[in-house]
């Protein structure tokens, strides 16, 4: 989504060009820059970062701007599928990150959604967020709708519920085991501590509307002063990466990842407004990596940041382990379409 602070400059002059592999000129290099020694590109004792790809920043595939990315998953098939907030839904190489397909997205009456978490179900079918509403709903590879998963009314954007527009569902992933599916709201609803934030969650069941997705156990996650999560993806054991994300005007972007557990937190779907009071045992966090201390590895940036390395972060998946058993993890930042801002992909190695 679109940060609450308005960044300083409009969309003008962008180039298109055609899609980019890792190979190809301009910022392609910089996929090139792989790791030597894990401690020379490390961002902390727990997270690594192997390289970055700009490659397909400002460019386009079948008439079809590539960027705004806001959610990766991995496919079936081991390539990658990225939705974009302005209905876009894109198959990407799992290797060189090059679009092999994109299919639009609309609502039940073909308008246009603010998509923002992605799944890839067992079956193939996407499960995808927007925070329009906001709402989960199941499509086919295609894009045809399905089905769609009931909300809380609590969730709902105001007036129908108390969350704030922009601030709704940004992350979704499914759990281990593949029958719980759960999405982070991105800010905290009105009557709620300004940094508590609720995680939603549904279990799968046989037949039943929505897929077979009825609404389960609900969970309270604090986020740091002024941060928002854009992301959050299941750990094979059941744990969560999560995202925190904010932006400053003329400073740029703060991008801390976390390492958070729900398995002992309270159901907090009974709990009118959370404020931190006793009795409410919050999902527990330990801070991975503050990504301002990753190495730049020769990164630019368009606008200030604290380091050139970080844009506007929004989309994480989980693509494999390496061979010392850390997690491989994608990121991708989500440039607006902005021509300050850059479509850029980041791989991590994430010790946990």
């Amino acid at each position: 989504m679109r940060l609450r602070t308005v960044l300083a400059t409009a969309v003008a002059g962008l180039a298109t060009a055609t899609c980019l592999t890792a190979a190809g000129p301009a910022n392609a290099h910089a996929d090139t820059n792989a790791a030597t020694t894990p401690d020379s590109h490390a961002c902390s004792p727990s997270v690594s970062i192997d390289r970055f790809s700009d490659a397909l920043d400002k460019t386009t595939y079948d008439g079809t701007f590539v960027g705004n990315f806001s959610a990766l998953a991995v496919d079936r098939d081991g390539s990658l599928a990225a939705v974009s907030d302005r209905s876009a839904l894109f198959g990407l190489d799992g290797k060189t990150l090059a679009p092999k397909a994109v299919v639009p997205l609309a609502d039940e009456s073909g308008a246009a959604l603010d998509s923002e978490g992605l799944v890839v179900d067992r079956d193939g079918t996407r499960l995808i967020s927007s925070e329009t509403e906001p709402s989960v709903r199941r499509y086919s590879r295609d894009g045809r709708i399905l089905d769609r998963p009931p909300v809380p009314d609590a969730l709902k954007v105001a007036p129908a519920g108390r969350a704030v527009s922009n601030g709704t569902f940004e992350g979704l992933t499914l759990l281990p085991g593949g029958r719980t599916l759960l999405a982070s709201m991105e800010y905290a609803l009105s009557g709620d501590s300004t940094d508590i934030v609720r995680f939603q969650t549904w279990r799968k069941t046989k037949g039943g509307h929505g897929g077979g997705f009825q609404l389960g156990r609900q969970y309270a996650y604090r986020t740091d002063t002024g941060l928002g999560v854009p992301e959050v993806q299941a750990t094979p054991d059941g744990r969560l990466l999560v995202l925190e994300r904010g932006f400053t005007a003329g400073v740029g972007n703060t991008v801390r990842l976390y390492l958070a557990d729900p398995r002992h937190a309270t159901d907090t779907s009974g709990v009118e407004n959370l404020t931190g009071q006793d009795g409410v045992r919050l999902i527990k966090k330990t801070l991975l990596a503050d990504l301002v201390n990753c190495p730049s590895l020769g990164a630019t940036a368009k606008q200030p940041q604290p380091n050139p390395l970080l844009d506007n972060i929004e989309g994480m998946a989980i693509t494999g382990r390496t061979g010392d058993r850390r997690l491989k993890v994608l990121l991708v930042s989500d440039d607006n379409q902005n021509a300050v801002q850059t479509t850029r992909f980041y791989r991590l190695r994430v010790r946990i």
